[in-house]
């Protein structure tokens, strides 16, 4: 598997190079976000912002792969898993897209001033988490559309590494919600660096993971 792919003009655009794009960038304003020096150096509005415009992205993303995988239909679709006559790709990408409509919720709420714990925890939190395990439903889907249900590795696959790449970072983007939580008695998060952390590091994978979406370089 080559690791090395182009972004310039002689590439084939088409939705699926879109698509790659737009979840790079949605992940790479969710790094920024998440990345302590940035948060240092601008206003939290700022860094609220960010992470609500890259939630946009992961949204547009998110769309067009599920209208190029409708559009496939069971051309694109490997045989194995199916649910109510879809496979597992639909539902990947199904779920994917609920789970960033989720993000957006969230992270438009959490540019709200003045929120007390409770309605952090409901707004902001909430759909963060309901988000996260939409992530982690997606990843799986993902994973069974290449894998099965039987773990393998396969280092020559492009498509085991994106659906390994997701993988890692639903889990690691979950582990990130549960740590926001807000606990009331002190108004502070179980555990902003594991928030950071797991954001950034989720982030990176997805865009890792996105990077293989485009056409290799010659």
């Amino acid at each position: 598997m080559r690791w090395h792919r182009r972004l310039d003009s002689r590439a084939e655009i088409g939705l699926d190079w879109w698509t790659a794009i737009s979840f790079m960038v949605g992940a790479t304003l969710f790094a920024l976000g998440s990345f302590p020096l940035y948060a240092q150096r601008v206003a939290s509005s700022a860094v609220g912002t960010t992470f609500f415009v890259g939630s946009i992205f992961f949204t547009a993303a998110g769309l067009m792969q599920l209208v190029g995988t409708v559009r496939g239909g069971d051309a694109v679709e490997p045989p194995g898993m199916r649910l109510a006559g879809r496979g597992p790709l639909f539902w990947a990408a199904t779920i994917q897209f609920v789970g960033t409509v989720l993000f957006n919720v969230s992270t438009f709420e959490a540019m709200s001033d003045g929120l007390s714990a409770a309605q952090t925890n409901r707004l902001v939190w909430a759909p963060d988490m309901f988000g996260s395990v939409a992530f982690l439903l997606a990843g799986w889907f993902g994973w069974t559309a290449v894998c099965g249900t039987s773990w393998r590795v396969d280092r020559d696959d492009t498509d085991w590494w994106m659906a390994a790449l997701n993988g890692v970072g639903a889990i690691v983007f979950m582990i990130s919600g549960i740590a926001s939580l807000t606990l009331p008695e002190t108004g502070a998060v179980l555990s902003l660096t594991l928030v950071n952390l797991g954001t950034f590091v989720g982030a990176v994978c997805f865009f890792a993971a996105a990077f293989l979406m485009l056409p290799e370089a010659e």
